[in-house]
């Protein structure tokens, strides 16, 4: 028998029936407690209901036999005899309202000797408004805890030299330029990442993944801690940094683990929820090196990747003990190759450049930014620090707001106007530099953090959006609805880890940027007129491939 076993009270105390997993979902079996026949049911969703086995109606003992359903979101069994629906909550009959006739309901619970959960669900329907009320909606809940959790560790330990920049002073003999690049290094690792990353889950699972993905993270953590002192060479330094890029993959992962669990009205508020709290991790990261560096200083820069190593065995951990795998076997066919023929995967990609190219380039680099261009504001790395975390973290809170913004007014036209107030700022921004006004500038900059994490919600929004559309225009073409579904699901999981890959190039270029503009001219200016026409690109691109009327498309 099943660990899990089937009780129930039929007014004599709970009785144990059968196994639970020997119920077949959706259909019903009698079962003889105390006396009475009861028609035990088993729903698709998981859920158990023990109602009398005798129809009202007509005397027979045949309601095990009758056909499960809802109505109006209630679950319902319909009698084989004379089609009456009946309540299986309160046995009340839903057809015959002049007729006082329902069927007895008995208390049904399950009890499970201790054993490990198996962690792994065969029967996912999150569009199914039953299955979601009674089961669906707990299970993708704790399942979205710890991927934020863990890609939320990952996002800190991918952007860890964004700050330890700051700590490595003249006894390392690193120029600015040569910081710029110790910061776009892992950030190109990350990105590449992305990839693979994305179809590890339908392999392996969003729990084995999670769990695998999380713990590959002691690795930079504990190289950066051993080879971080004055002395070590800046290629050993460089090495190091680009193995930190591993953290960078655990968001393509955990978001194309976290678009099975949930429904497409809800894929919006829910993937901004997910990515918001992983981008939480930029501006965590930070406040943490400016709580190192203003008590134990700056000549101890191990502290940092240390305090992370027992935060990354927590997450595991939780994520080993709580998360689940979809039962998804390997995706049919090869959804990245398939994706990658369609030519909104490239205009989301580089609208993605847009957004979260720019949140994750300005965070790595906004820190040296403020020394080099501003060094009489900023005369010591503790001062920098203290504003480096400000911008990322809106920009992160403001992720989820993109994304409720969207599932209310479409993702393309919130990421219209996000990048019409992008180039706004960074008009700002250059004027703000030309000036010399660091007021004008953090202004600036603190509108270009917060739209880009708006932007970041709403692009991604439009993903699923894109695929939904042409499943209704296959639908309508005759095409098998679960088939067609099943292709939209792979290929918006596939386009959002194209799209994080590339976008996150975006951050490797900002990054580049700003080096070479320094370089050359010993301003940030060129970047910025750079950054202003690379969103002017973006708007005119999202007009043009999703807003004007020959190419608008519901639900995008």
């Amino acid at each position: 028998m099943s660990t899990r076993t089937v009780e129930i009270d039929a007014g004599g105390g709970w009785r144990p029936v059968c196994g639970y997993d020997e119920l077949q979902p959706g259909r019903g079996v009698t079962v003889l407690v105390d006396g009475h026949q009861v028609a035990l049911f088993r729903d698709r969703a998981g859920e158990l209901y023990a109602v009398g086995n005798q129809d009202p109606f007509s005397g027979a003992h045949v309601i095990s036999r009758g056909i499960l359903g809802s109505r109006a979101g209630v679950p319902v069994v319909a009698s084989p005899m004379y089609k009456q629906a009946f309540d299986l909550r309160s046995g009340a009959c839903l057809d015959e309202e002049d007729t006082p006739a329902a069927l007895p309901v008995w208390p049904v619970r399950i009890t499970e000797a201790p054993a490990a959960r198996p962690h792994r669900i065969t029967e996912w329907r999150p569009e199914d408004p039953v299955f979601w009320e009674t089961t669906g909606a707990r299970v993708a809940r704790r399942n979205l805890v710890h991927s934020v959790l863990c890609e939320h560790i990952g996002f800190s330990v991918w952007s860890l030299w964004s700050v330890l920049v700051l700590f490595l002073g003249p006894e390392y003999g690193i120029d600015p330029a040569g910081k710029f690049l110790l910061t776009a290094v892992p950030t190109l690792v990350g990105s590449v990442l992305r990839l693979p990353y994305t179809v590890a889950v339908a392999v392996f699972g969003g729990r084995t993944w999670t769990v695998v993905s999380a713990l590959a993270l002691l690795v930079p953590t504990a190289l950066t801690a051993w080879v971080l002192h004055p002395g070590v060479s800046y290629g050993t330094l460089l090495a190091v940094a680009a193995v930190a890029g591993v953290g960078g993959g655990n968001f393509a992962s955990s978001m194309a683990n976290i678009n099975s669990f949930y429904p497409q009205r809800l894929k919006g508020r829910v993937l901004g929820i997910n990515a918001g709290g992983g981008n939480l991790g930029v501006p965590a990261v930070q406040l943490l090196g400016l709580a190192v560096l203003a008590t134990a200083g700056a000549a101890h820069p191990r502290i940092l990747p240390l305090l992370y190593i027992p935060l990354v065995v927590a997450a595991a951990a939780a994520a080993f003990l709580r998360m689940d795998d979809l039962a998804h076997v390997r995706p049919a066919g090869r959804p990245l190759r398939e994706v990658s023929r369609n030519p909104h995967t490239w205009l989301v990609s580089l609208l993605y450049i847009g957004t979260f190219g720019s949140f994750i380039g300005f965070g790595f680099a906004f820190g040296q930014v403020l020394l080099v261009q501003f060094p009489d504001s900023f005369p010591t790395p503790v001062r920098a620090a203290a504003l480096t975390f400000l911008g990322p973290l809106l920009g992160s809170l403001a992720r989820p707001v993109g994304g409720w913004l969207a599932d209310r007014w479409g993702g393309a036209r919130v990421t219209f106007w996000t990048f019409a107030a992008m180039a706004a700022g960074t008009l700002l921004v250059l004027v703000a530099s030309q000036r010399h006004s660091l007021p004008l500038f953090l202004t600036g900059f603190v509108l270009l953090f917060v739209l880009s994490g708006a932007g970041n919600g709403s692009t991604y929004k439009m993903i699923p959006g894109i695929f939904r559309a042409e499943l209704r225009r296959g639908a309508a073409a005759g095409t098998d609805t679960r088939a067609a579904e099943e292709r939209s699901h792979r290929h918006a999981s596939a386009l959002m880890g194209i799209a994080g890959a590339v976008g996150a190039l975006g951050g490797v270029l900002v990054n580049i940027a700003f080096r070479q503009a320094f370089l050359d001219s010993g301003s940030g200016e060129p970047a910025y007129a750079a950054f202003l026409a690379l969103y002017l690109l973006c708007l005119a691109v999202t007009w043009a491939g999703y807003l004007r009327p020959a190419r608008r498309t519901a639900g995008v």
